[in-house]
């Protein structure tokens, strides 16, 4: 846990909060529940129709307006910085068979953002991942995407975020309602609502509690909007539970003090999400996508009716 007799006083910005433009993106994770799929490749590159997962995670941090991404990365994560870059021969061979619809996918993922790459090292939490940003970030506001789920880009969850922090400053949470059986999955806070209907003031935040504990049913899902205060705490953060450096308990600071880099808020989700971090929410991300695709979903609705049919 933090202990709060080394903390350093982060003094709040005074000037206007400045515009966020750097997102982070913690990749260096072994994907052990998609095995053996991910021996070899890793999770963020798992197909959902016919983008890697991890680029749809990238499109949403442009969409909010977030131009430069670094992807937090460890051992056998090469074909994420591959898929980034062009790829010459393959664009060549395209432009020869005249295929230019194809080219143009291809060359989408290269000229999407300004891509970075750091490797964790020593896999130690999200804490940890986080703080590898320190030295890119600097002492800019920047946001942080968990790969693992993916929000519907019609739900822009991650623009509003980033407008709730240039209003308020501090640090912005993405909270959604869970079953309260389901809390002891997800990190929990403890929250005091505002004037929006949609946002909550934080005041205590906890990871993964029994459900008799869990101070509310709002789960902590995978978009923060950060106050770089928190790379100072998280430098001074033992490791919690499961012996990893946790950003909740960072966050947890944060809320108990504003003076170190000011207020927590959370931003209540009720948009569409979809978990490929879990095997069945993979499949059933996969279904709801390819329905929903003018190209494929037509076809591809008739063959489910079919099979289902014949399935009952």
């Amino acid at each position: 846990m933090f202990r709060p007799e080394a903390a350093v006083k982060v003094q709040r910005m005074t000037q206007s909060n400045p515009r966020i433009s750097k997102a982070v993106i913690p990749a260096a994770g072994l994907g052990t529940r998609f095995l053996p799929a991910t021996k070899a490749t890793p999770k963020e590159m798992l197909p959902v129709v016919d983008k890697p997962a991890i680029q749809y995670v990238v499109e949403e941090a442009v969409a909010a307006g977030l131009s430069d991404v670094l992807m937090i990365t460890g051992r056998n994560k090469r074909p994420l910085e591959d898929h980034f870059d062009r790829n010459y021969e393959l664009e060549s061979a395209l432009t020869r068979k005249g295929d230019a619809e194809r080219l143009r996918k291809v060359q989408e993922s290269s000229d999407l953002a300004t891509m970075h790459y750091v490797r964790q090292g020593d896999p130690r939490g999200l804490g940890h991942a986080v703080l590898c940003a320190a030295p890119h970030v600097g002492d800019q506001p920047f946001a942080v995407l968990l790969g693992d789920d993916l929000i519907d880009p019609r739900d822009p969850l991650l623009a509003r975020m980033v407008e709730i922090q240039e209003r308020e400053g501090g640090s912005v949470i993405a909270l959604m309602e869970v079953p309260p059986e389901l809390i002891h999955q997800y990190g929990c806070v403890a929250v005091e609502p505002t004037a929006e209907g949609d946002v909550m003031r934080i005041t205590g935040l906890v990871e993964k509690p029994e459900p008799a504990d869990a101070p509310s049913n709002l789960a902590i899902i995978g978009r923060y909007v950060l106050d770089p205060a928190v790379f100072e705490i998280l430098r001074r953060t033992e490791p919690g539970r499961g012996d990893e450096i946790q950003l909740t308990d960072a966050l947890q600071l944060l809320a108990e003090d504003e003076k170190i880099g000011g207020p927590v808020h959370g931003v209540v989700f009720k948009g569409r999400r979809y978990d490929t971090g879990d095997r069945s929410d993979y499949l059933r991300a996969i279904v709801r996508l390819a329905c929903e695709r003018e190209d494929l979903g037509p076809e591809f609705r008739t063959w489910l009716r079919s099979y289902v049919t014949e399935e009952m």
